[in-house]
This record gives structure tokens, C-alpha cells and sequence, in this order.
């Protein structure tokens, strides 16, 4: 498996790149980092982390990460998806804390022939469940036809 820098896979830019990197990825599967520090975006100096509700983006950004992969890996370029929405995203924790690294995991259930598809998702901290979610996800095959049509 070749390491991709996060910037490579993802259409994000500074400073809208939330996750710190791809540690690993197969065909149907991924696994991500985010460092939570006192830079990160979104952290709450008066919480010392970043809210709970800002992993659902965590989640999409590793979806982001795991299709830029795989779209790399066969030669392509790598496209834009869309967040779609998500069931069940459940948090058991309030914050991510800072100076914590967290793992996000996300696992592709299913994949239309039309780039919908459906992940299942999960935040940790080491073997600690810290959010879930199922993600549904829409990558089209030519996204800039798309957004013109929208």
C-alpha cells in the first residue's frame, strides 16, 4: 500500500482539511487519523477540545480519503464526493480532547452503479467507541457535469 499525503487525496483545502492522514486502506475499507491540538479547527478554548458533532466531517473526510486512494492507486485523478447525510450518528463522549489522536475507521457496506454508496463508520480512542454513524455518501461520475446541472 502506497502512503498518500492527506492533501493528495481529498479536494479540501487548507484549512478545511480536518483529518491528519490515511494509515491504511484496502478495497472496501479504511482506516484515518486526526490529531486534536489547540490549532486544530473548531476547538474550543473554553472545552479544551473539539465538540463531538464535528465527527460526522471526520467521517467524510475519510471517506474522501479512502475513495482518493483507491482512485490513485488505479491511475485516476482523484473527485469530489458529497456528504449526503448520515443515520444514527450516535457520540458517546462530548469533546475530542485535545492533544489526543483518534482513529476513524470507515468500511464500505455498498456501492450503487450511480456513486451512491453507504459506509459504516466509527471513531476510536484505542479500543474506546467514541462516535458511529452510517454514512451515505454520492460520488458522481463526472461531478463538474453534476454541479452545473444542479
Amino acid at each position: 500500500m502506497r502512503k498518500y499525503p492527506i492533501e493528495e487525496l481529498i479536494a479540501h483545502r487548507e484549512p478545511m482539511i480536518l483529518i491528519s492522514r490515511l494509515v491504511s486502506h484496502d478495497e472496501s475499507s479504511a482506516l484515518c487519523e486526526v490529531d486534536i491540538s489547540d490549532t486544530s479547527l473548531f476547538y474550543q478554548q473554553h472545552n479544551d477540545g473539539v465538540a463531538s458533532y464535528v465527527g460526522i466531517e471526520y467521517m467524510a473526510q475519510s471517506i474522501a480519503a479512502f475513495a482518493g486512494a483507491k482512485a490513485l492507486s488505479r491511475g485516476e485523478s482523484v473527485e469530489i464526493g458529497f456528504l449526503l447525510g448520515s443515520r444514527k450518528y450516535q457520540t458517546f463522549d462530548a469533546l475530542f480532547n485535545n492533544n489526543t489522536t483518534y482513529q476513524i475507521t470507515v468500511e464500505q457496506l455498498f456501492q450503487e452503479d450511480n456513486g451512491l454508496s453507504v459506509f459504516d463508520c466509527k471513531i476510536q480512542l484505542g479500543n474506546k467507541l467514541i462516535a458511529q454513524a452510517k454514512v451515505n455518501a454520492f460520488q458522481p461520475e463526472n461531478p463538474e457535469e453534476f454541479l452545473k446541472e444542479q
